[in-house]
């Protein structure tokens, strides 16, 4: 099955200029920016699609000079693992600076406390302010997309925080006729998202036509998988099946990627792009809605994160 969804409209020298050439190009200017008006950026990388994505367009923006940021990723200790290979493989292969900021860490010396439910994604806020507050990171790259959740559809392209990388709805500025203000104050940050305006399927759309490399979870395999509150879990460190749930292995792949004890796997036979893009074409659920446990936590799991100074 093929699905055709471009979009293309003529350009006056006869080239044809479609939606993804418009994202493109909106990210590279969003990165650029950033490289000029802040001192410190940093990337967000954990490996996942968007964030894979969101590496992608930051060195295509500098290319052929090396990537001119750091990345940092926030490890929960509950990650699936083919994710952190995929992680390391991607910061060798182009010889970029990774900062590792740990949960498990902060758990071990006392710094933070294991949740009842188990659930670390929650815990990743107070090792990602501090390793902001000692590296000084000034502007911080997310993968954030608006259409995924309520609380990100309304986030601006530059995000300003305070001191303690909160949010103040009061204090976002205006983005008009693609100007952003990367004005801030000593010890404020600005959280800065690239892909605001893409979708998942515009994401899929330029794996696909860019030939992303992505990590091999997000395609179709065989994986030892049991079902809870209607989503499809896989066994790990962080536990496992419990008594009557049953484990079965079964062809799945992964929407989005996060903490192992609350991010599901789809049903899937998909093991391409093309398959890929049917798949979410057809699809009336978003990614998180559909896969991430975390965000069922209350109706404002993400609402909080974002105000407490995670998202």
């Amino acid at each position: 099955m093929t699905v055709d969804l471009t979009l293309s409209r003529p350009q006056l020298d006869g080239t044809q200029f479609d939606t993804l050439d418009a994202l493109e190009s909106e990210a590279i200017h969003i990165f650029r920016e950033v490289a000029g008006e802040f001192e410190r950026p940093v990337i967000l990388f954990s490996g996942g699609k968007d964030s894979t994505v969101l590496l992608h367009l930051a060195i295509k923006a500098f290319w052929p000079a090396p990537l001119p940021f750091t990345l940092l990723h926030v490890d929960t200790g509950h990650n699936l693992q083919e994710v952190l290979d995929f992680r390391d493989h991607v910061v060798a292969k182009y010889n970029l600076r990774l900062h590792v900021a740990s949960v498990e860490e902060y758990i071990a010396d006392g710094r933070l406390t294991e949740r009842p439910d188990g659930i670390r994604n929650p815990l990743q806020t107070v090792p990602l302010l501090d390793a902001i507050s000692e590296n000084r990171f000034d502007a911080v790259f997310g993968g954030a997309r608006r259409d995924e959740e309520r609380a990100r559809a309304k986030e601006r392209i530059f995000s300003l925080r305070n001191a303690f990388g909160q949010w103040d709805p009061k204090k976002q500025r205006p983005e008009l006729w693609n100007l952003y203000n990367g004005r801030h104050s000593p010890g404020e940050q600005v959280r800065v998202f690239p892909l605001s305006n893409f979708t998942e399927l515009d994401i899929w759309r330029y794996i696909a036509r860019d030939n992303v490399e992505l990590a091999s979870i997000y395609y179709a395999h065989q994986r030892p998988v049991y079902q809870r509150d209607g989503m499809w879990m896989t066994p790990g460190v962080w536990g496992g099946p419990a008594d009557g749930e049953e484990l079965q292995t079964l062809s799945v792949r992964y929407r989005t990627v996060g903490d192992g004890s609350t991010t599901g796997a789809v049903l899937s036979d998909a093991a391409d792009n093309e398959a890929i893009l049917a798949e979410v074409a057809a699809s009336r659920l978003t990614e998180r809605g559909a896969t991430r446990g975390d965000d069922r936590v209350s109706e404002a799991a993400m609402e909080d994160r974002k105000r407490e100074g995670y998202f």
